[in-house]
């Protein structure tokens, strides 16, 4: 952003506070609607709970028992956008998912969906067709993957020879999986600002307070920026309530749950699962997953009540849930500690909420507006709840609402716009060889390389590819698969803050346990000669980005 003195007030038409998922995509849709907004995070863009998600772009089948059937609709409708708009990050995830009964929790299921606050312990064969089928049923509109399977437990043992014999049924239905969720945030915040050459993106940048209808806001370099908007949008997730209260809004609209997982290096399981995620019910009755994230397991998720989303890790009980949970699911593979590569948590946003059982607090989204009030001559809309495969339809509904209130009419639909690096995407395997040929061919490098290039940033692989033209491809030493001219670009292009910013956010080199501490230097070296920092900045980052790795990821550097 450009620099404004202590003194002079910029004005825009919204600002958004919070880049996470929600706070990113309505930016992008205010943006594209002709207005100039300013969106703000105290940290980078997808930095928060957005960065700690299963990785899933589903439609939600679990909460058919909790009765959430227009969430359903919703979040299947999504999914099959997102499988079209983002197809660059974005793709099916066949699942499987086993039943150890035959008939339990038919009776339980139907007690939840009247209203009953005890959760069903066990889903047994038939209640879980009957969800299968419903599952296709809402996910018909722009349906682009097949209707479930089903098969009883010969079958299903031949589908997936190492689970547990215990199994009596299995079926096979379709979601869909997210490679780069915190890259798509970014890119959202790209699309925002190329639409509307007059909105900001701010990262690490705090709200200090307002004063009649002005908001101080730091910046990276310790000055104090002024601004001013008709209507503040709080996007803050699990801060909102700390946000609204520096707003002067008072209440508590979130009550948070932890979501942890682990990622874990097996070759043996990740072969097993043949593509799949396993969907499946623990011994206690609570729903875990595993399947194949960039070649590695990701096993997930928890589900506790928790708030403080500064200190939130992954702990040595959740870890051995999960070990316990493989164990049994797949008896005839080991697991232990010493296979876990990545680990990470986070605090879901959710509405505050007196339900017994975490899994029963509502996964849907709400935007209350605090009206103008006293000093505060804007009105605040908060963005309470939700899911990641939702940002769009809950961040078009916010929209309109704001343009209505602005007596203006929406000029562009999102509904079917590409994402980032998914507009012209090669979809079908054709189109994908044709498209890395051609550019292994103009540029002399290895189509293994561009492929590489177009799995990490879609079509945004031109430009790396354009300034790898003129840099040269040298490739890091301790990093393998990435070049000095690829991390050069990132560094140039997306707003880097911090080393974090690159090795968690711009790319996956972290949760895909990557890095080494060779490797941290050397892409520190990168960062900082673009970045102009010295030795003794460059130290702080190094400590900084090593401290988080091994304190809160459990990546031994």
């Amino acid at each position: 952003m450009t620099d404004t003195t202590a003194g002079t007030v910029e004005t825009f038409d919204v600002i958004v506070l919070g880049a996470g998922i929600n706070g990113a995509g309505l930016f992008r849709d205010l943006c594209l609607q002709g207005l100039k907004c300013l969106i703000v995070d105290k940290a980078d863009f997808g930095s928060g709970t957005s960065a700690a998600p299963s990785r899933l772009i589903h439609g939600g089948i679990k909460y058919l028992e909790t009765g959430e059937l227009g969430l359903v609709a919703q979040s299947t409708l999504e999914r099959n956008l997102l499988l079209r708009n983002a197809p660059h990050c974005v793709e099916p995830l066949p699942t499987f998912i086993p039943s150890f009964s035959l008939m339990k929790g038919a009776f339980a299921a139907m007690r939840t969906l009247l209203g009953s606050t005890t959760a069903p312990r066990s889903r047994g064969a038939v209640l879980i067709k009957i969800g299968l089928a419903l599952y296709d049923l809402y996910g018909a509109r722009h349906r682009v993957m097949p209707r479930h399977q089903f098969f009883f437990r010969r079958k299903a043992l031949e589908e997936m020879p190492a689970i547990t014999p215990r199994i009596v049924a299995g079926g096979i239905y379709y979601d869909a999986k997210i490679s780069r969720p915190e890259r798509l945030v970014w890119e959202l915040v790209r699309d925002g600002l190329d639409a509307s050459p007059h909105s900001r993106a701010m990262n690490v940048t705090t709200l200090l307070g307002q004063e009649a209808g002005v908001l101080r806001l730091s910046d990276p370099c310790g000055g104090e920026r002024l601004v001013r908007a008709g209507t503040v949008v709080n996007g803050a997730g699990p801060w909102i309530d700390h946000v609204n209260a520096t707003l002067g809004v008072p209440g508590k609209l979130i009550g948070g749950t932890k979501g942890s997982h682990i990622l874990l290096r097996h070759p043996d399981l990740v072969k097993s699962l043949k593509g799949r995620m396993i969907y499946f019910e623990a011994d206690d009755g609570r729903i875990c997953l595993v399947y194949d994230f960039l070649g590695l397991a990701l096993v997930g998720s928890t589900d506790i009540k928790a708030d403080n989303p500064e200190t939130v890790r992954c702990e040595e009980d959740e870890i051995e849930y999960f070990l316990a949970s493989l164990r049994s699911l797949l008896p005839a593979l080991p697991f232990d500690r010493d296979q876990i590569v990545y680990a990470y948590s986070g605090i879901r946003p959710l509405p505050a909420s007196d339900a017994s059982q975490p899994g029963l607090i509502s996964r849907d989204h709400s935007a209350p507006v605090a009206e103008p009030a006293g000093d505060r001559p804007f009105p605040v809309i908060s963005l309470v709840g939700g899911k990641w495969t939702t940002f769009r339809g809950f961040a078009q509904e916010v929209a309109d609402t704001i343009l209505s209130r602005m007596g203006r009419s929406r000029t562009t639909s999102t509904e079917m716009l590409p994402i980032g690096g998914g507009r012209g995407f090669p979809t079908d395997e054709a189109a994908r060889r044709a498209w890395i040929a051609e550019r292994s061919t103009k540029s002399g490098l290895p189509a293994a390389r561009i492929e590489a290039l177009l799995a990490r940033y879609g079509t945004t692989a031109d430009a790396v590819l354009a300034h790898i033209h003129e840099s040269g491809d040298a490739p890091l030493a301790d990093v393998e698969g990435y070049g000095r001219a690829e991390i050069d670009w990132i560094v140039r292009n997306e707003m880097i803050e911090h080393l974090a910013d690159i090795v968690m956010r711009r790319t996956t080199l972290a949760i895909e346990g990557r890095l080494t501490a060779a490797g941290l230097e050397e892409i520190s070296a990168v960062a900082a000669a673009v970045l102009g920092w010295d030795d003794g900045r460059r130290m702080q980052e190094l400590a900084s980005v090593t401290r988080q790795l091994t304190a809160f990821n459990r990546v031994v550097l």
